[in-house]
């Protein structure tokens, strides 16, 4: 199944800070004045998906970020530096959660595999998130702490991030390869991967699978031309433990979903 949606992005923040980076010494060199705050262009992010019978989902994107010294704006993260130096910064922000899912993107024989009837399901909802982050960097790379929490009222519940990554530069090209892993609460994974409790009042059988932590790997890129212009990328993988490959939401036999997000953007 191939859905076709524009929105908003979410949680693709990699490609935009480092695009902000990467436009600011462009900027900078190539035309001594004041760097680009705001960059806007489109990207689309291609996602292989691990829920029963959705198959790919595509969406495009409008693509606006802000990078001000104190305020930021990725996406859907509208941010504020608290602290920042050479080597930290910690930072507050609220974010969408587009993790949400009508139930009849799922696919009803897929989900008869896994002895669910598609008419029981509820959908599962886009949220709203607030949370602090914290940066450490140096000669041996960089790493991220992330900490949200759902004030929407969707899941009630929150997620913790922690990812290493490692630049590296080949002529104007950075390339960024990440690993890490999310933390998902119980509240959180059981709303996204768990049966509900009206669908269980249907009769759908309880599946509720608790914390569960998710490992990724992704690689980035940005490539600046044409003085302002940028080509950024960004492919990730995720493993799902064994609690959300069980849940009968995910696709039979699936343990890992992946997601491509090409973009162009311009600074100004």
């Amino acid at each position: 199944m191939l859905a076709l949606r524009v929105c908003t992005p979410l949680l693709l923040l990699l490609p935009f800070s480092a695009l902000a980076q990467v436009v600011e010494r462009t900027d900078a060199k190539a035309q001594d004045q004041l760097p680009s705050r705001w960059s806007a262009g489109v990207a689309v992010v291609h996602r292989d998906s691990e829920y029963a019978g959705e198959g790919t989902r595509t969406r495009l994107y409008p693509n606006i970020a802000y990078d001000g010294d104190r305020v930021y704006l990725r996406g859907a993260a509208l941010g504020y530096r608290a602290y920042t130096d050479d080597r930290f910064e910690l930072r507050t922000f609220i974010a969408g959660r587009l993790d949400g899912l009508d139930a009849d993107d799922f696919g009803v024989a897929e989900l008869a595999r896994r002895g669910v009837d598609r008419r029981l399901l509820s959908d599962r909802d886009d949220s709203v998130d607030v949370g602090v982050g914290a940066s450490w960097k140096g000669a041996a790379g960089k790493l991220d702490l992330d900490a949200r929490v759902d004030v929407s009222g969707t899941s009630d519940g929150y997620a913790v991030a922690l990812d290493y990554s490692y630049p590296l530069t080949l002529g104007r090209t950075t390339l960024v390869p990440s690993v890490g892993a999310v933390r998902l609460s119980a509240d959180m994974a059981d709303y996204y991967y768990g049966i509900l409790d009206e669908e269980i009042a249907r009769g759908v059988a309880a599946y509720h699978p608790g914390a569960a932590t998710a490992p990724r790997a992704s690689l980035s890129l940005v490539h600046p031309f044409a003085k302002r212009w940028a080509l950024l990328g960004n492919l990730e993988y995720r493993a799902l433990p064994d609690v959300l490959k069980d849940s009968p939401l995910v696709e039979l036999g699936k343990d890992n979903s992946t997601s491509l997000f090409v973009g162009i953007s311009r600074g100004f």
